[in-house]
């Protein structure tokens, strides 16, 4: 990807209907294909998930993590729900913060799978539960949890709206929202060294370690097409929270969006 190249604008997936499409990456697929396509990508990146995010990210993703977890507020009587909780880093974080239960919860049964031998192994099970689950659909009842955060997962999904939306509705009142996703830069000297890293190291390592450069590549140009802090925070509000808060990492190249269901 040239610095003069064009990155499409974000699709809105709520104009749903017979010929509908949706983003996936820089190619726009029928709505009803990307989920499969998405999930697909999930299964292949899976078993080296954990050691492509410390190559990708230089190991930086962790801070981001701590930063995020910190900002949940964790305490033994609030209950979490990890949405797109993948291979559980959050969830594990806020139970070792001194967090209540937690939910992690993924479409993807892989992901999960991975997630789950992880908490054996670092004897975290007790106050883990684990949940398959579509995060536009959640099988939850209405007000059932404390807190609700999603780490680099909501630009995967199809209908963001009807996530944010979710996301509130399985809130308590006084309940909190927390998106870590991928951000736009802000940092101008940045942007042209973020672009190469994204566009050329990437897909190379991904294609080295994981035997997959396309998953690498989507992953990229999903993360250019994502909306931007004040486009995001402006849905999240759209969505009924209220109190958003948008804090970058790093220069923008990551940004915790918070709100709270009043």
């Amino acid at each position: 990807m040239s610095d003069n190249a064009q990155v499409p604008p974000p699709h809105d997936a709520t104009a749903a209907g017979p010929g509908a499409t949706v983003d996936f990456g820089f190619r726009e697929v029928p709505t009803t294909a990307k989920k499969p396509m998405v999930r697909a990508v999930f299964d292949s990146v899976a078993p080296k998930y954990d050691l492509m995010n410390d190559l990708m990210s230089l190991g930086i993703h962790r801070a981001w993590k701590r930063a995020f977890v910190r900002a949940l507020g964790p305490r033994p009587g609030l209950r979490l729900l990890d949405l797109a909780g993948g291979t559980g880093d959050v969830s594990f974080g806020w139970r070792r913060a001194g967090g209540g239960p937690a939910i992690l919860s993924d479409i993807n049964a892989a992901m999960l799978a991975v997630g789950y031998r992880r908490a054996v192994d670092a004897a975290l099970i007790g106050g883990l539960s684990f949940l398959v689950a579509d995060a536009e659909r959640l099988p939850l009842p209405d007000r059932c949890v404390d807190r609700v955060s999603m780490a680099f997962g909501l630009r995967n999904c199809t209908d963001k709206d009807a996530v944010l939306a979710e996301a509130r509705r399985v809130l308590v009142p006084g309940g909190r929202y927390l998106c870590l996703e991928f951000s736009q830069v802000q940092v101008a000297a940045l942007a042209p060294i973020y672009r190469a890293w994204s566009f050329g190291v990437l897909p190379r390592l991904g294609q080295a370690i994981a035997g997959d450069a396309d998953s690498y590549r989507y992953l990229a140009e999903s993360i250019a097409r994502f909306p931007d802090q004040q486009a995001l925070a402006a849905m999240m509000r759209d969505a009924g929270f209220a109190r958003v808060e948008v804090r970058n990492l790093s220069g923008g190249i990551a940004a915790i969006h918070s709100g709270w269901r009043l």
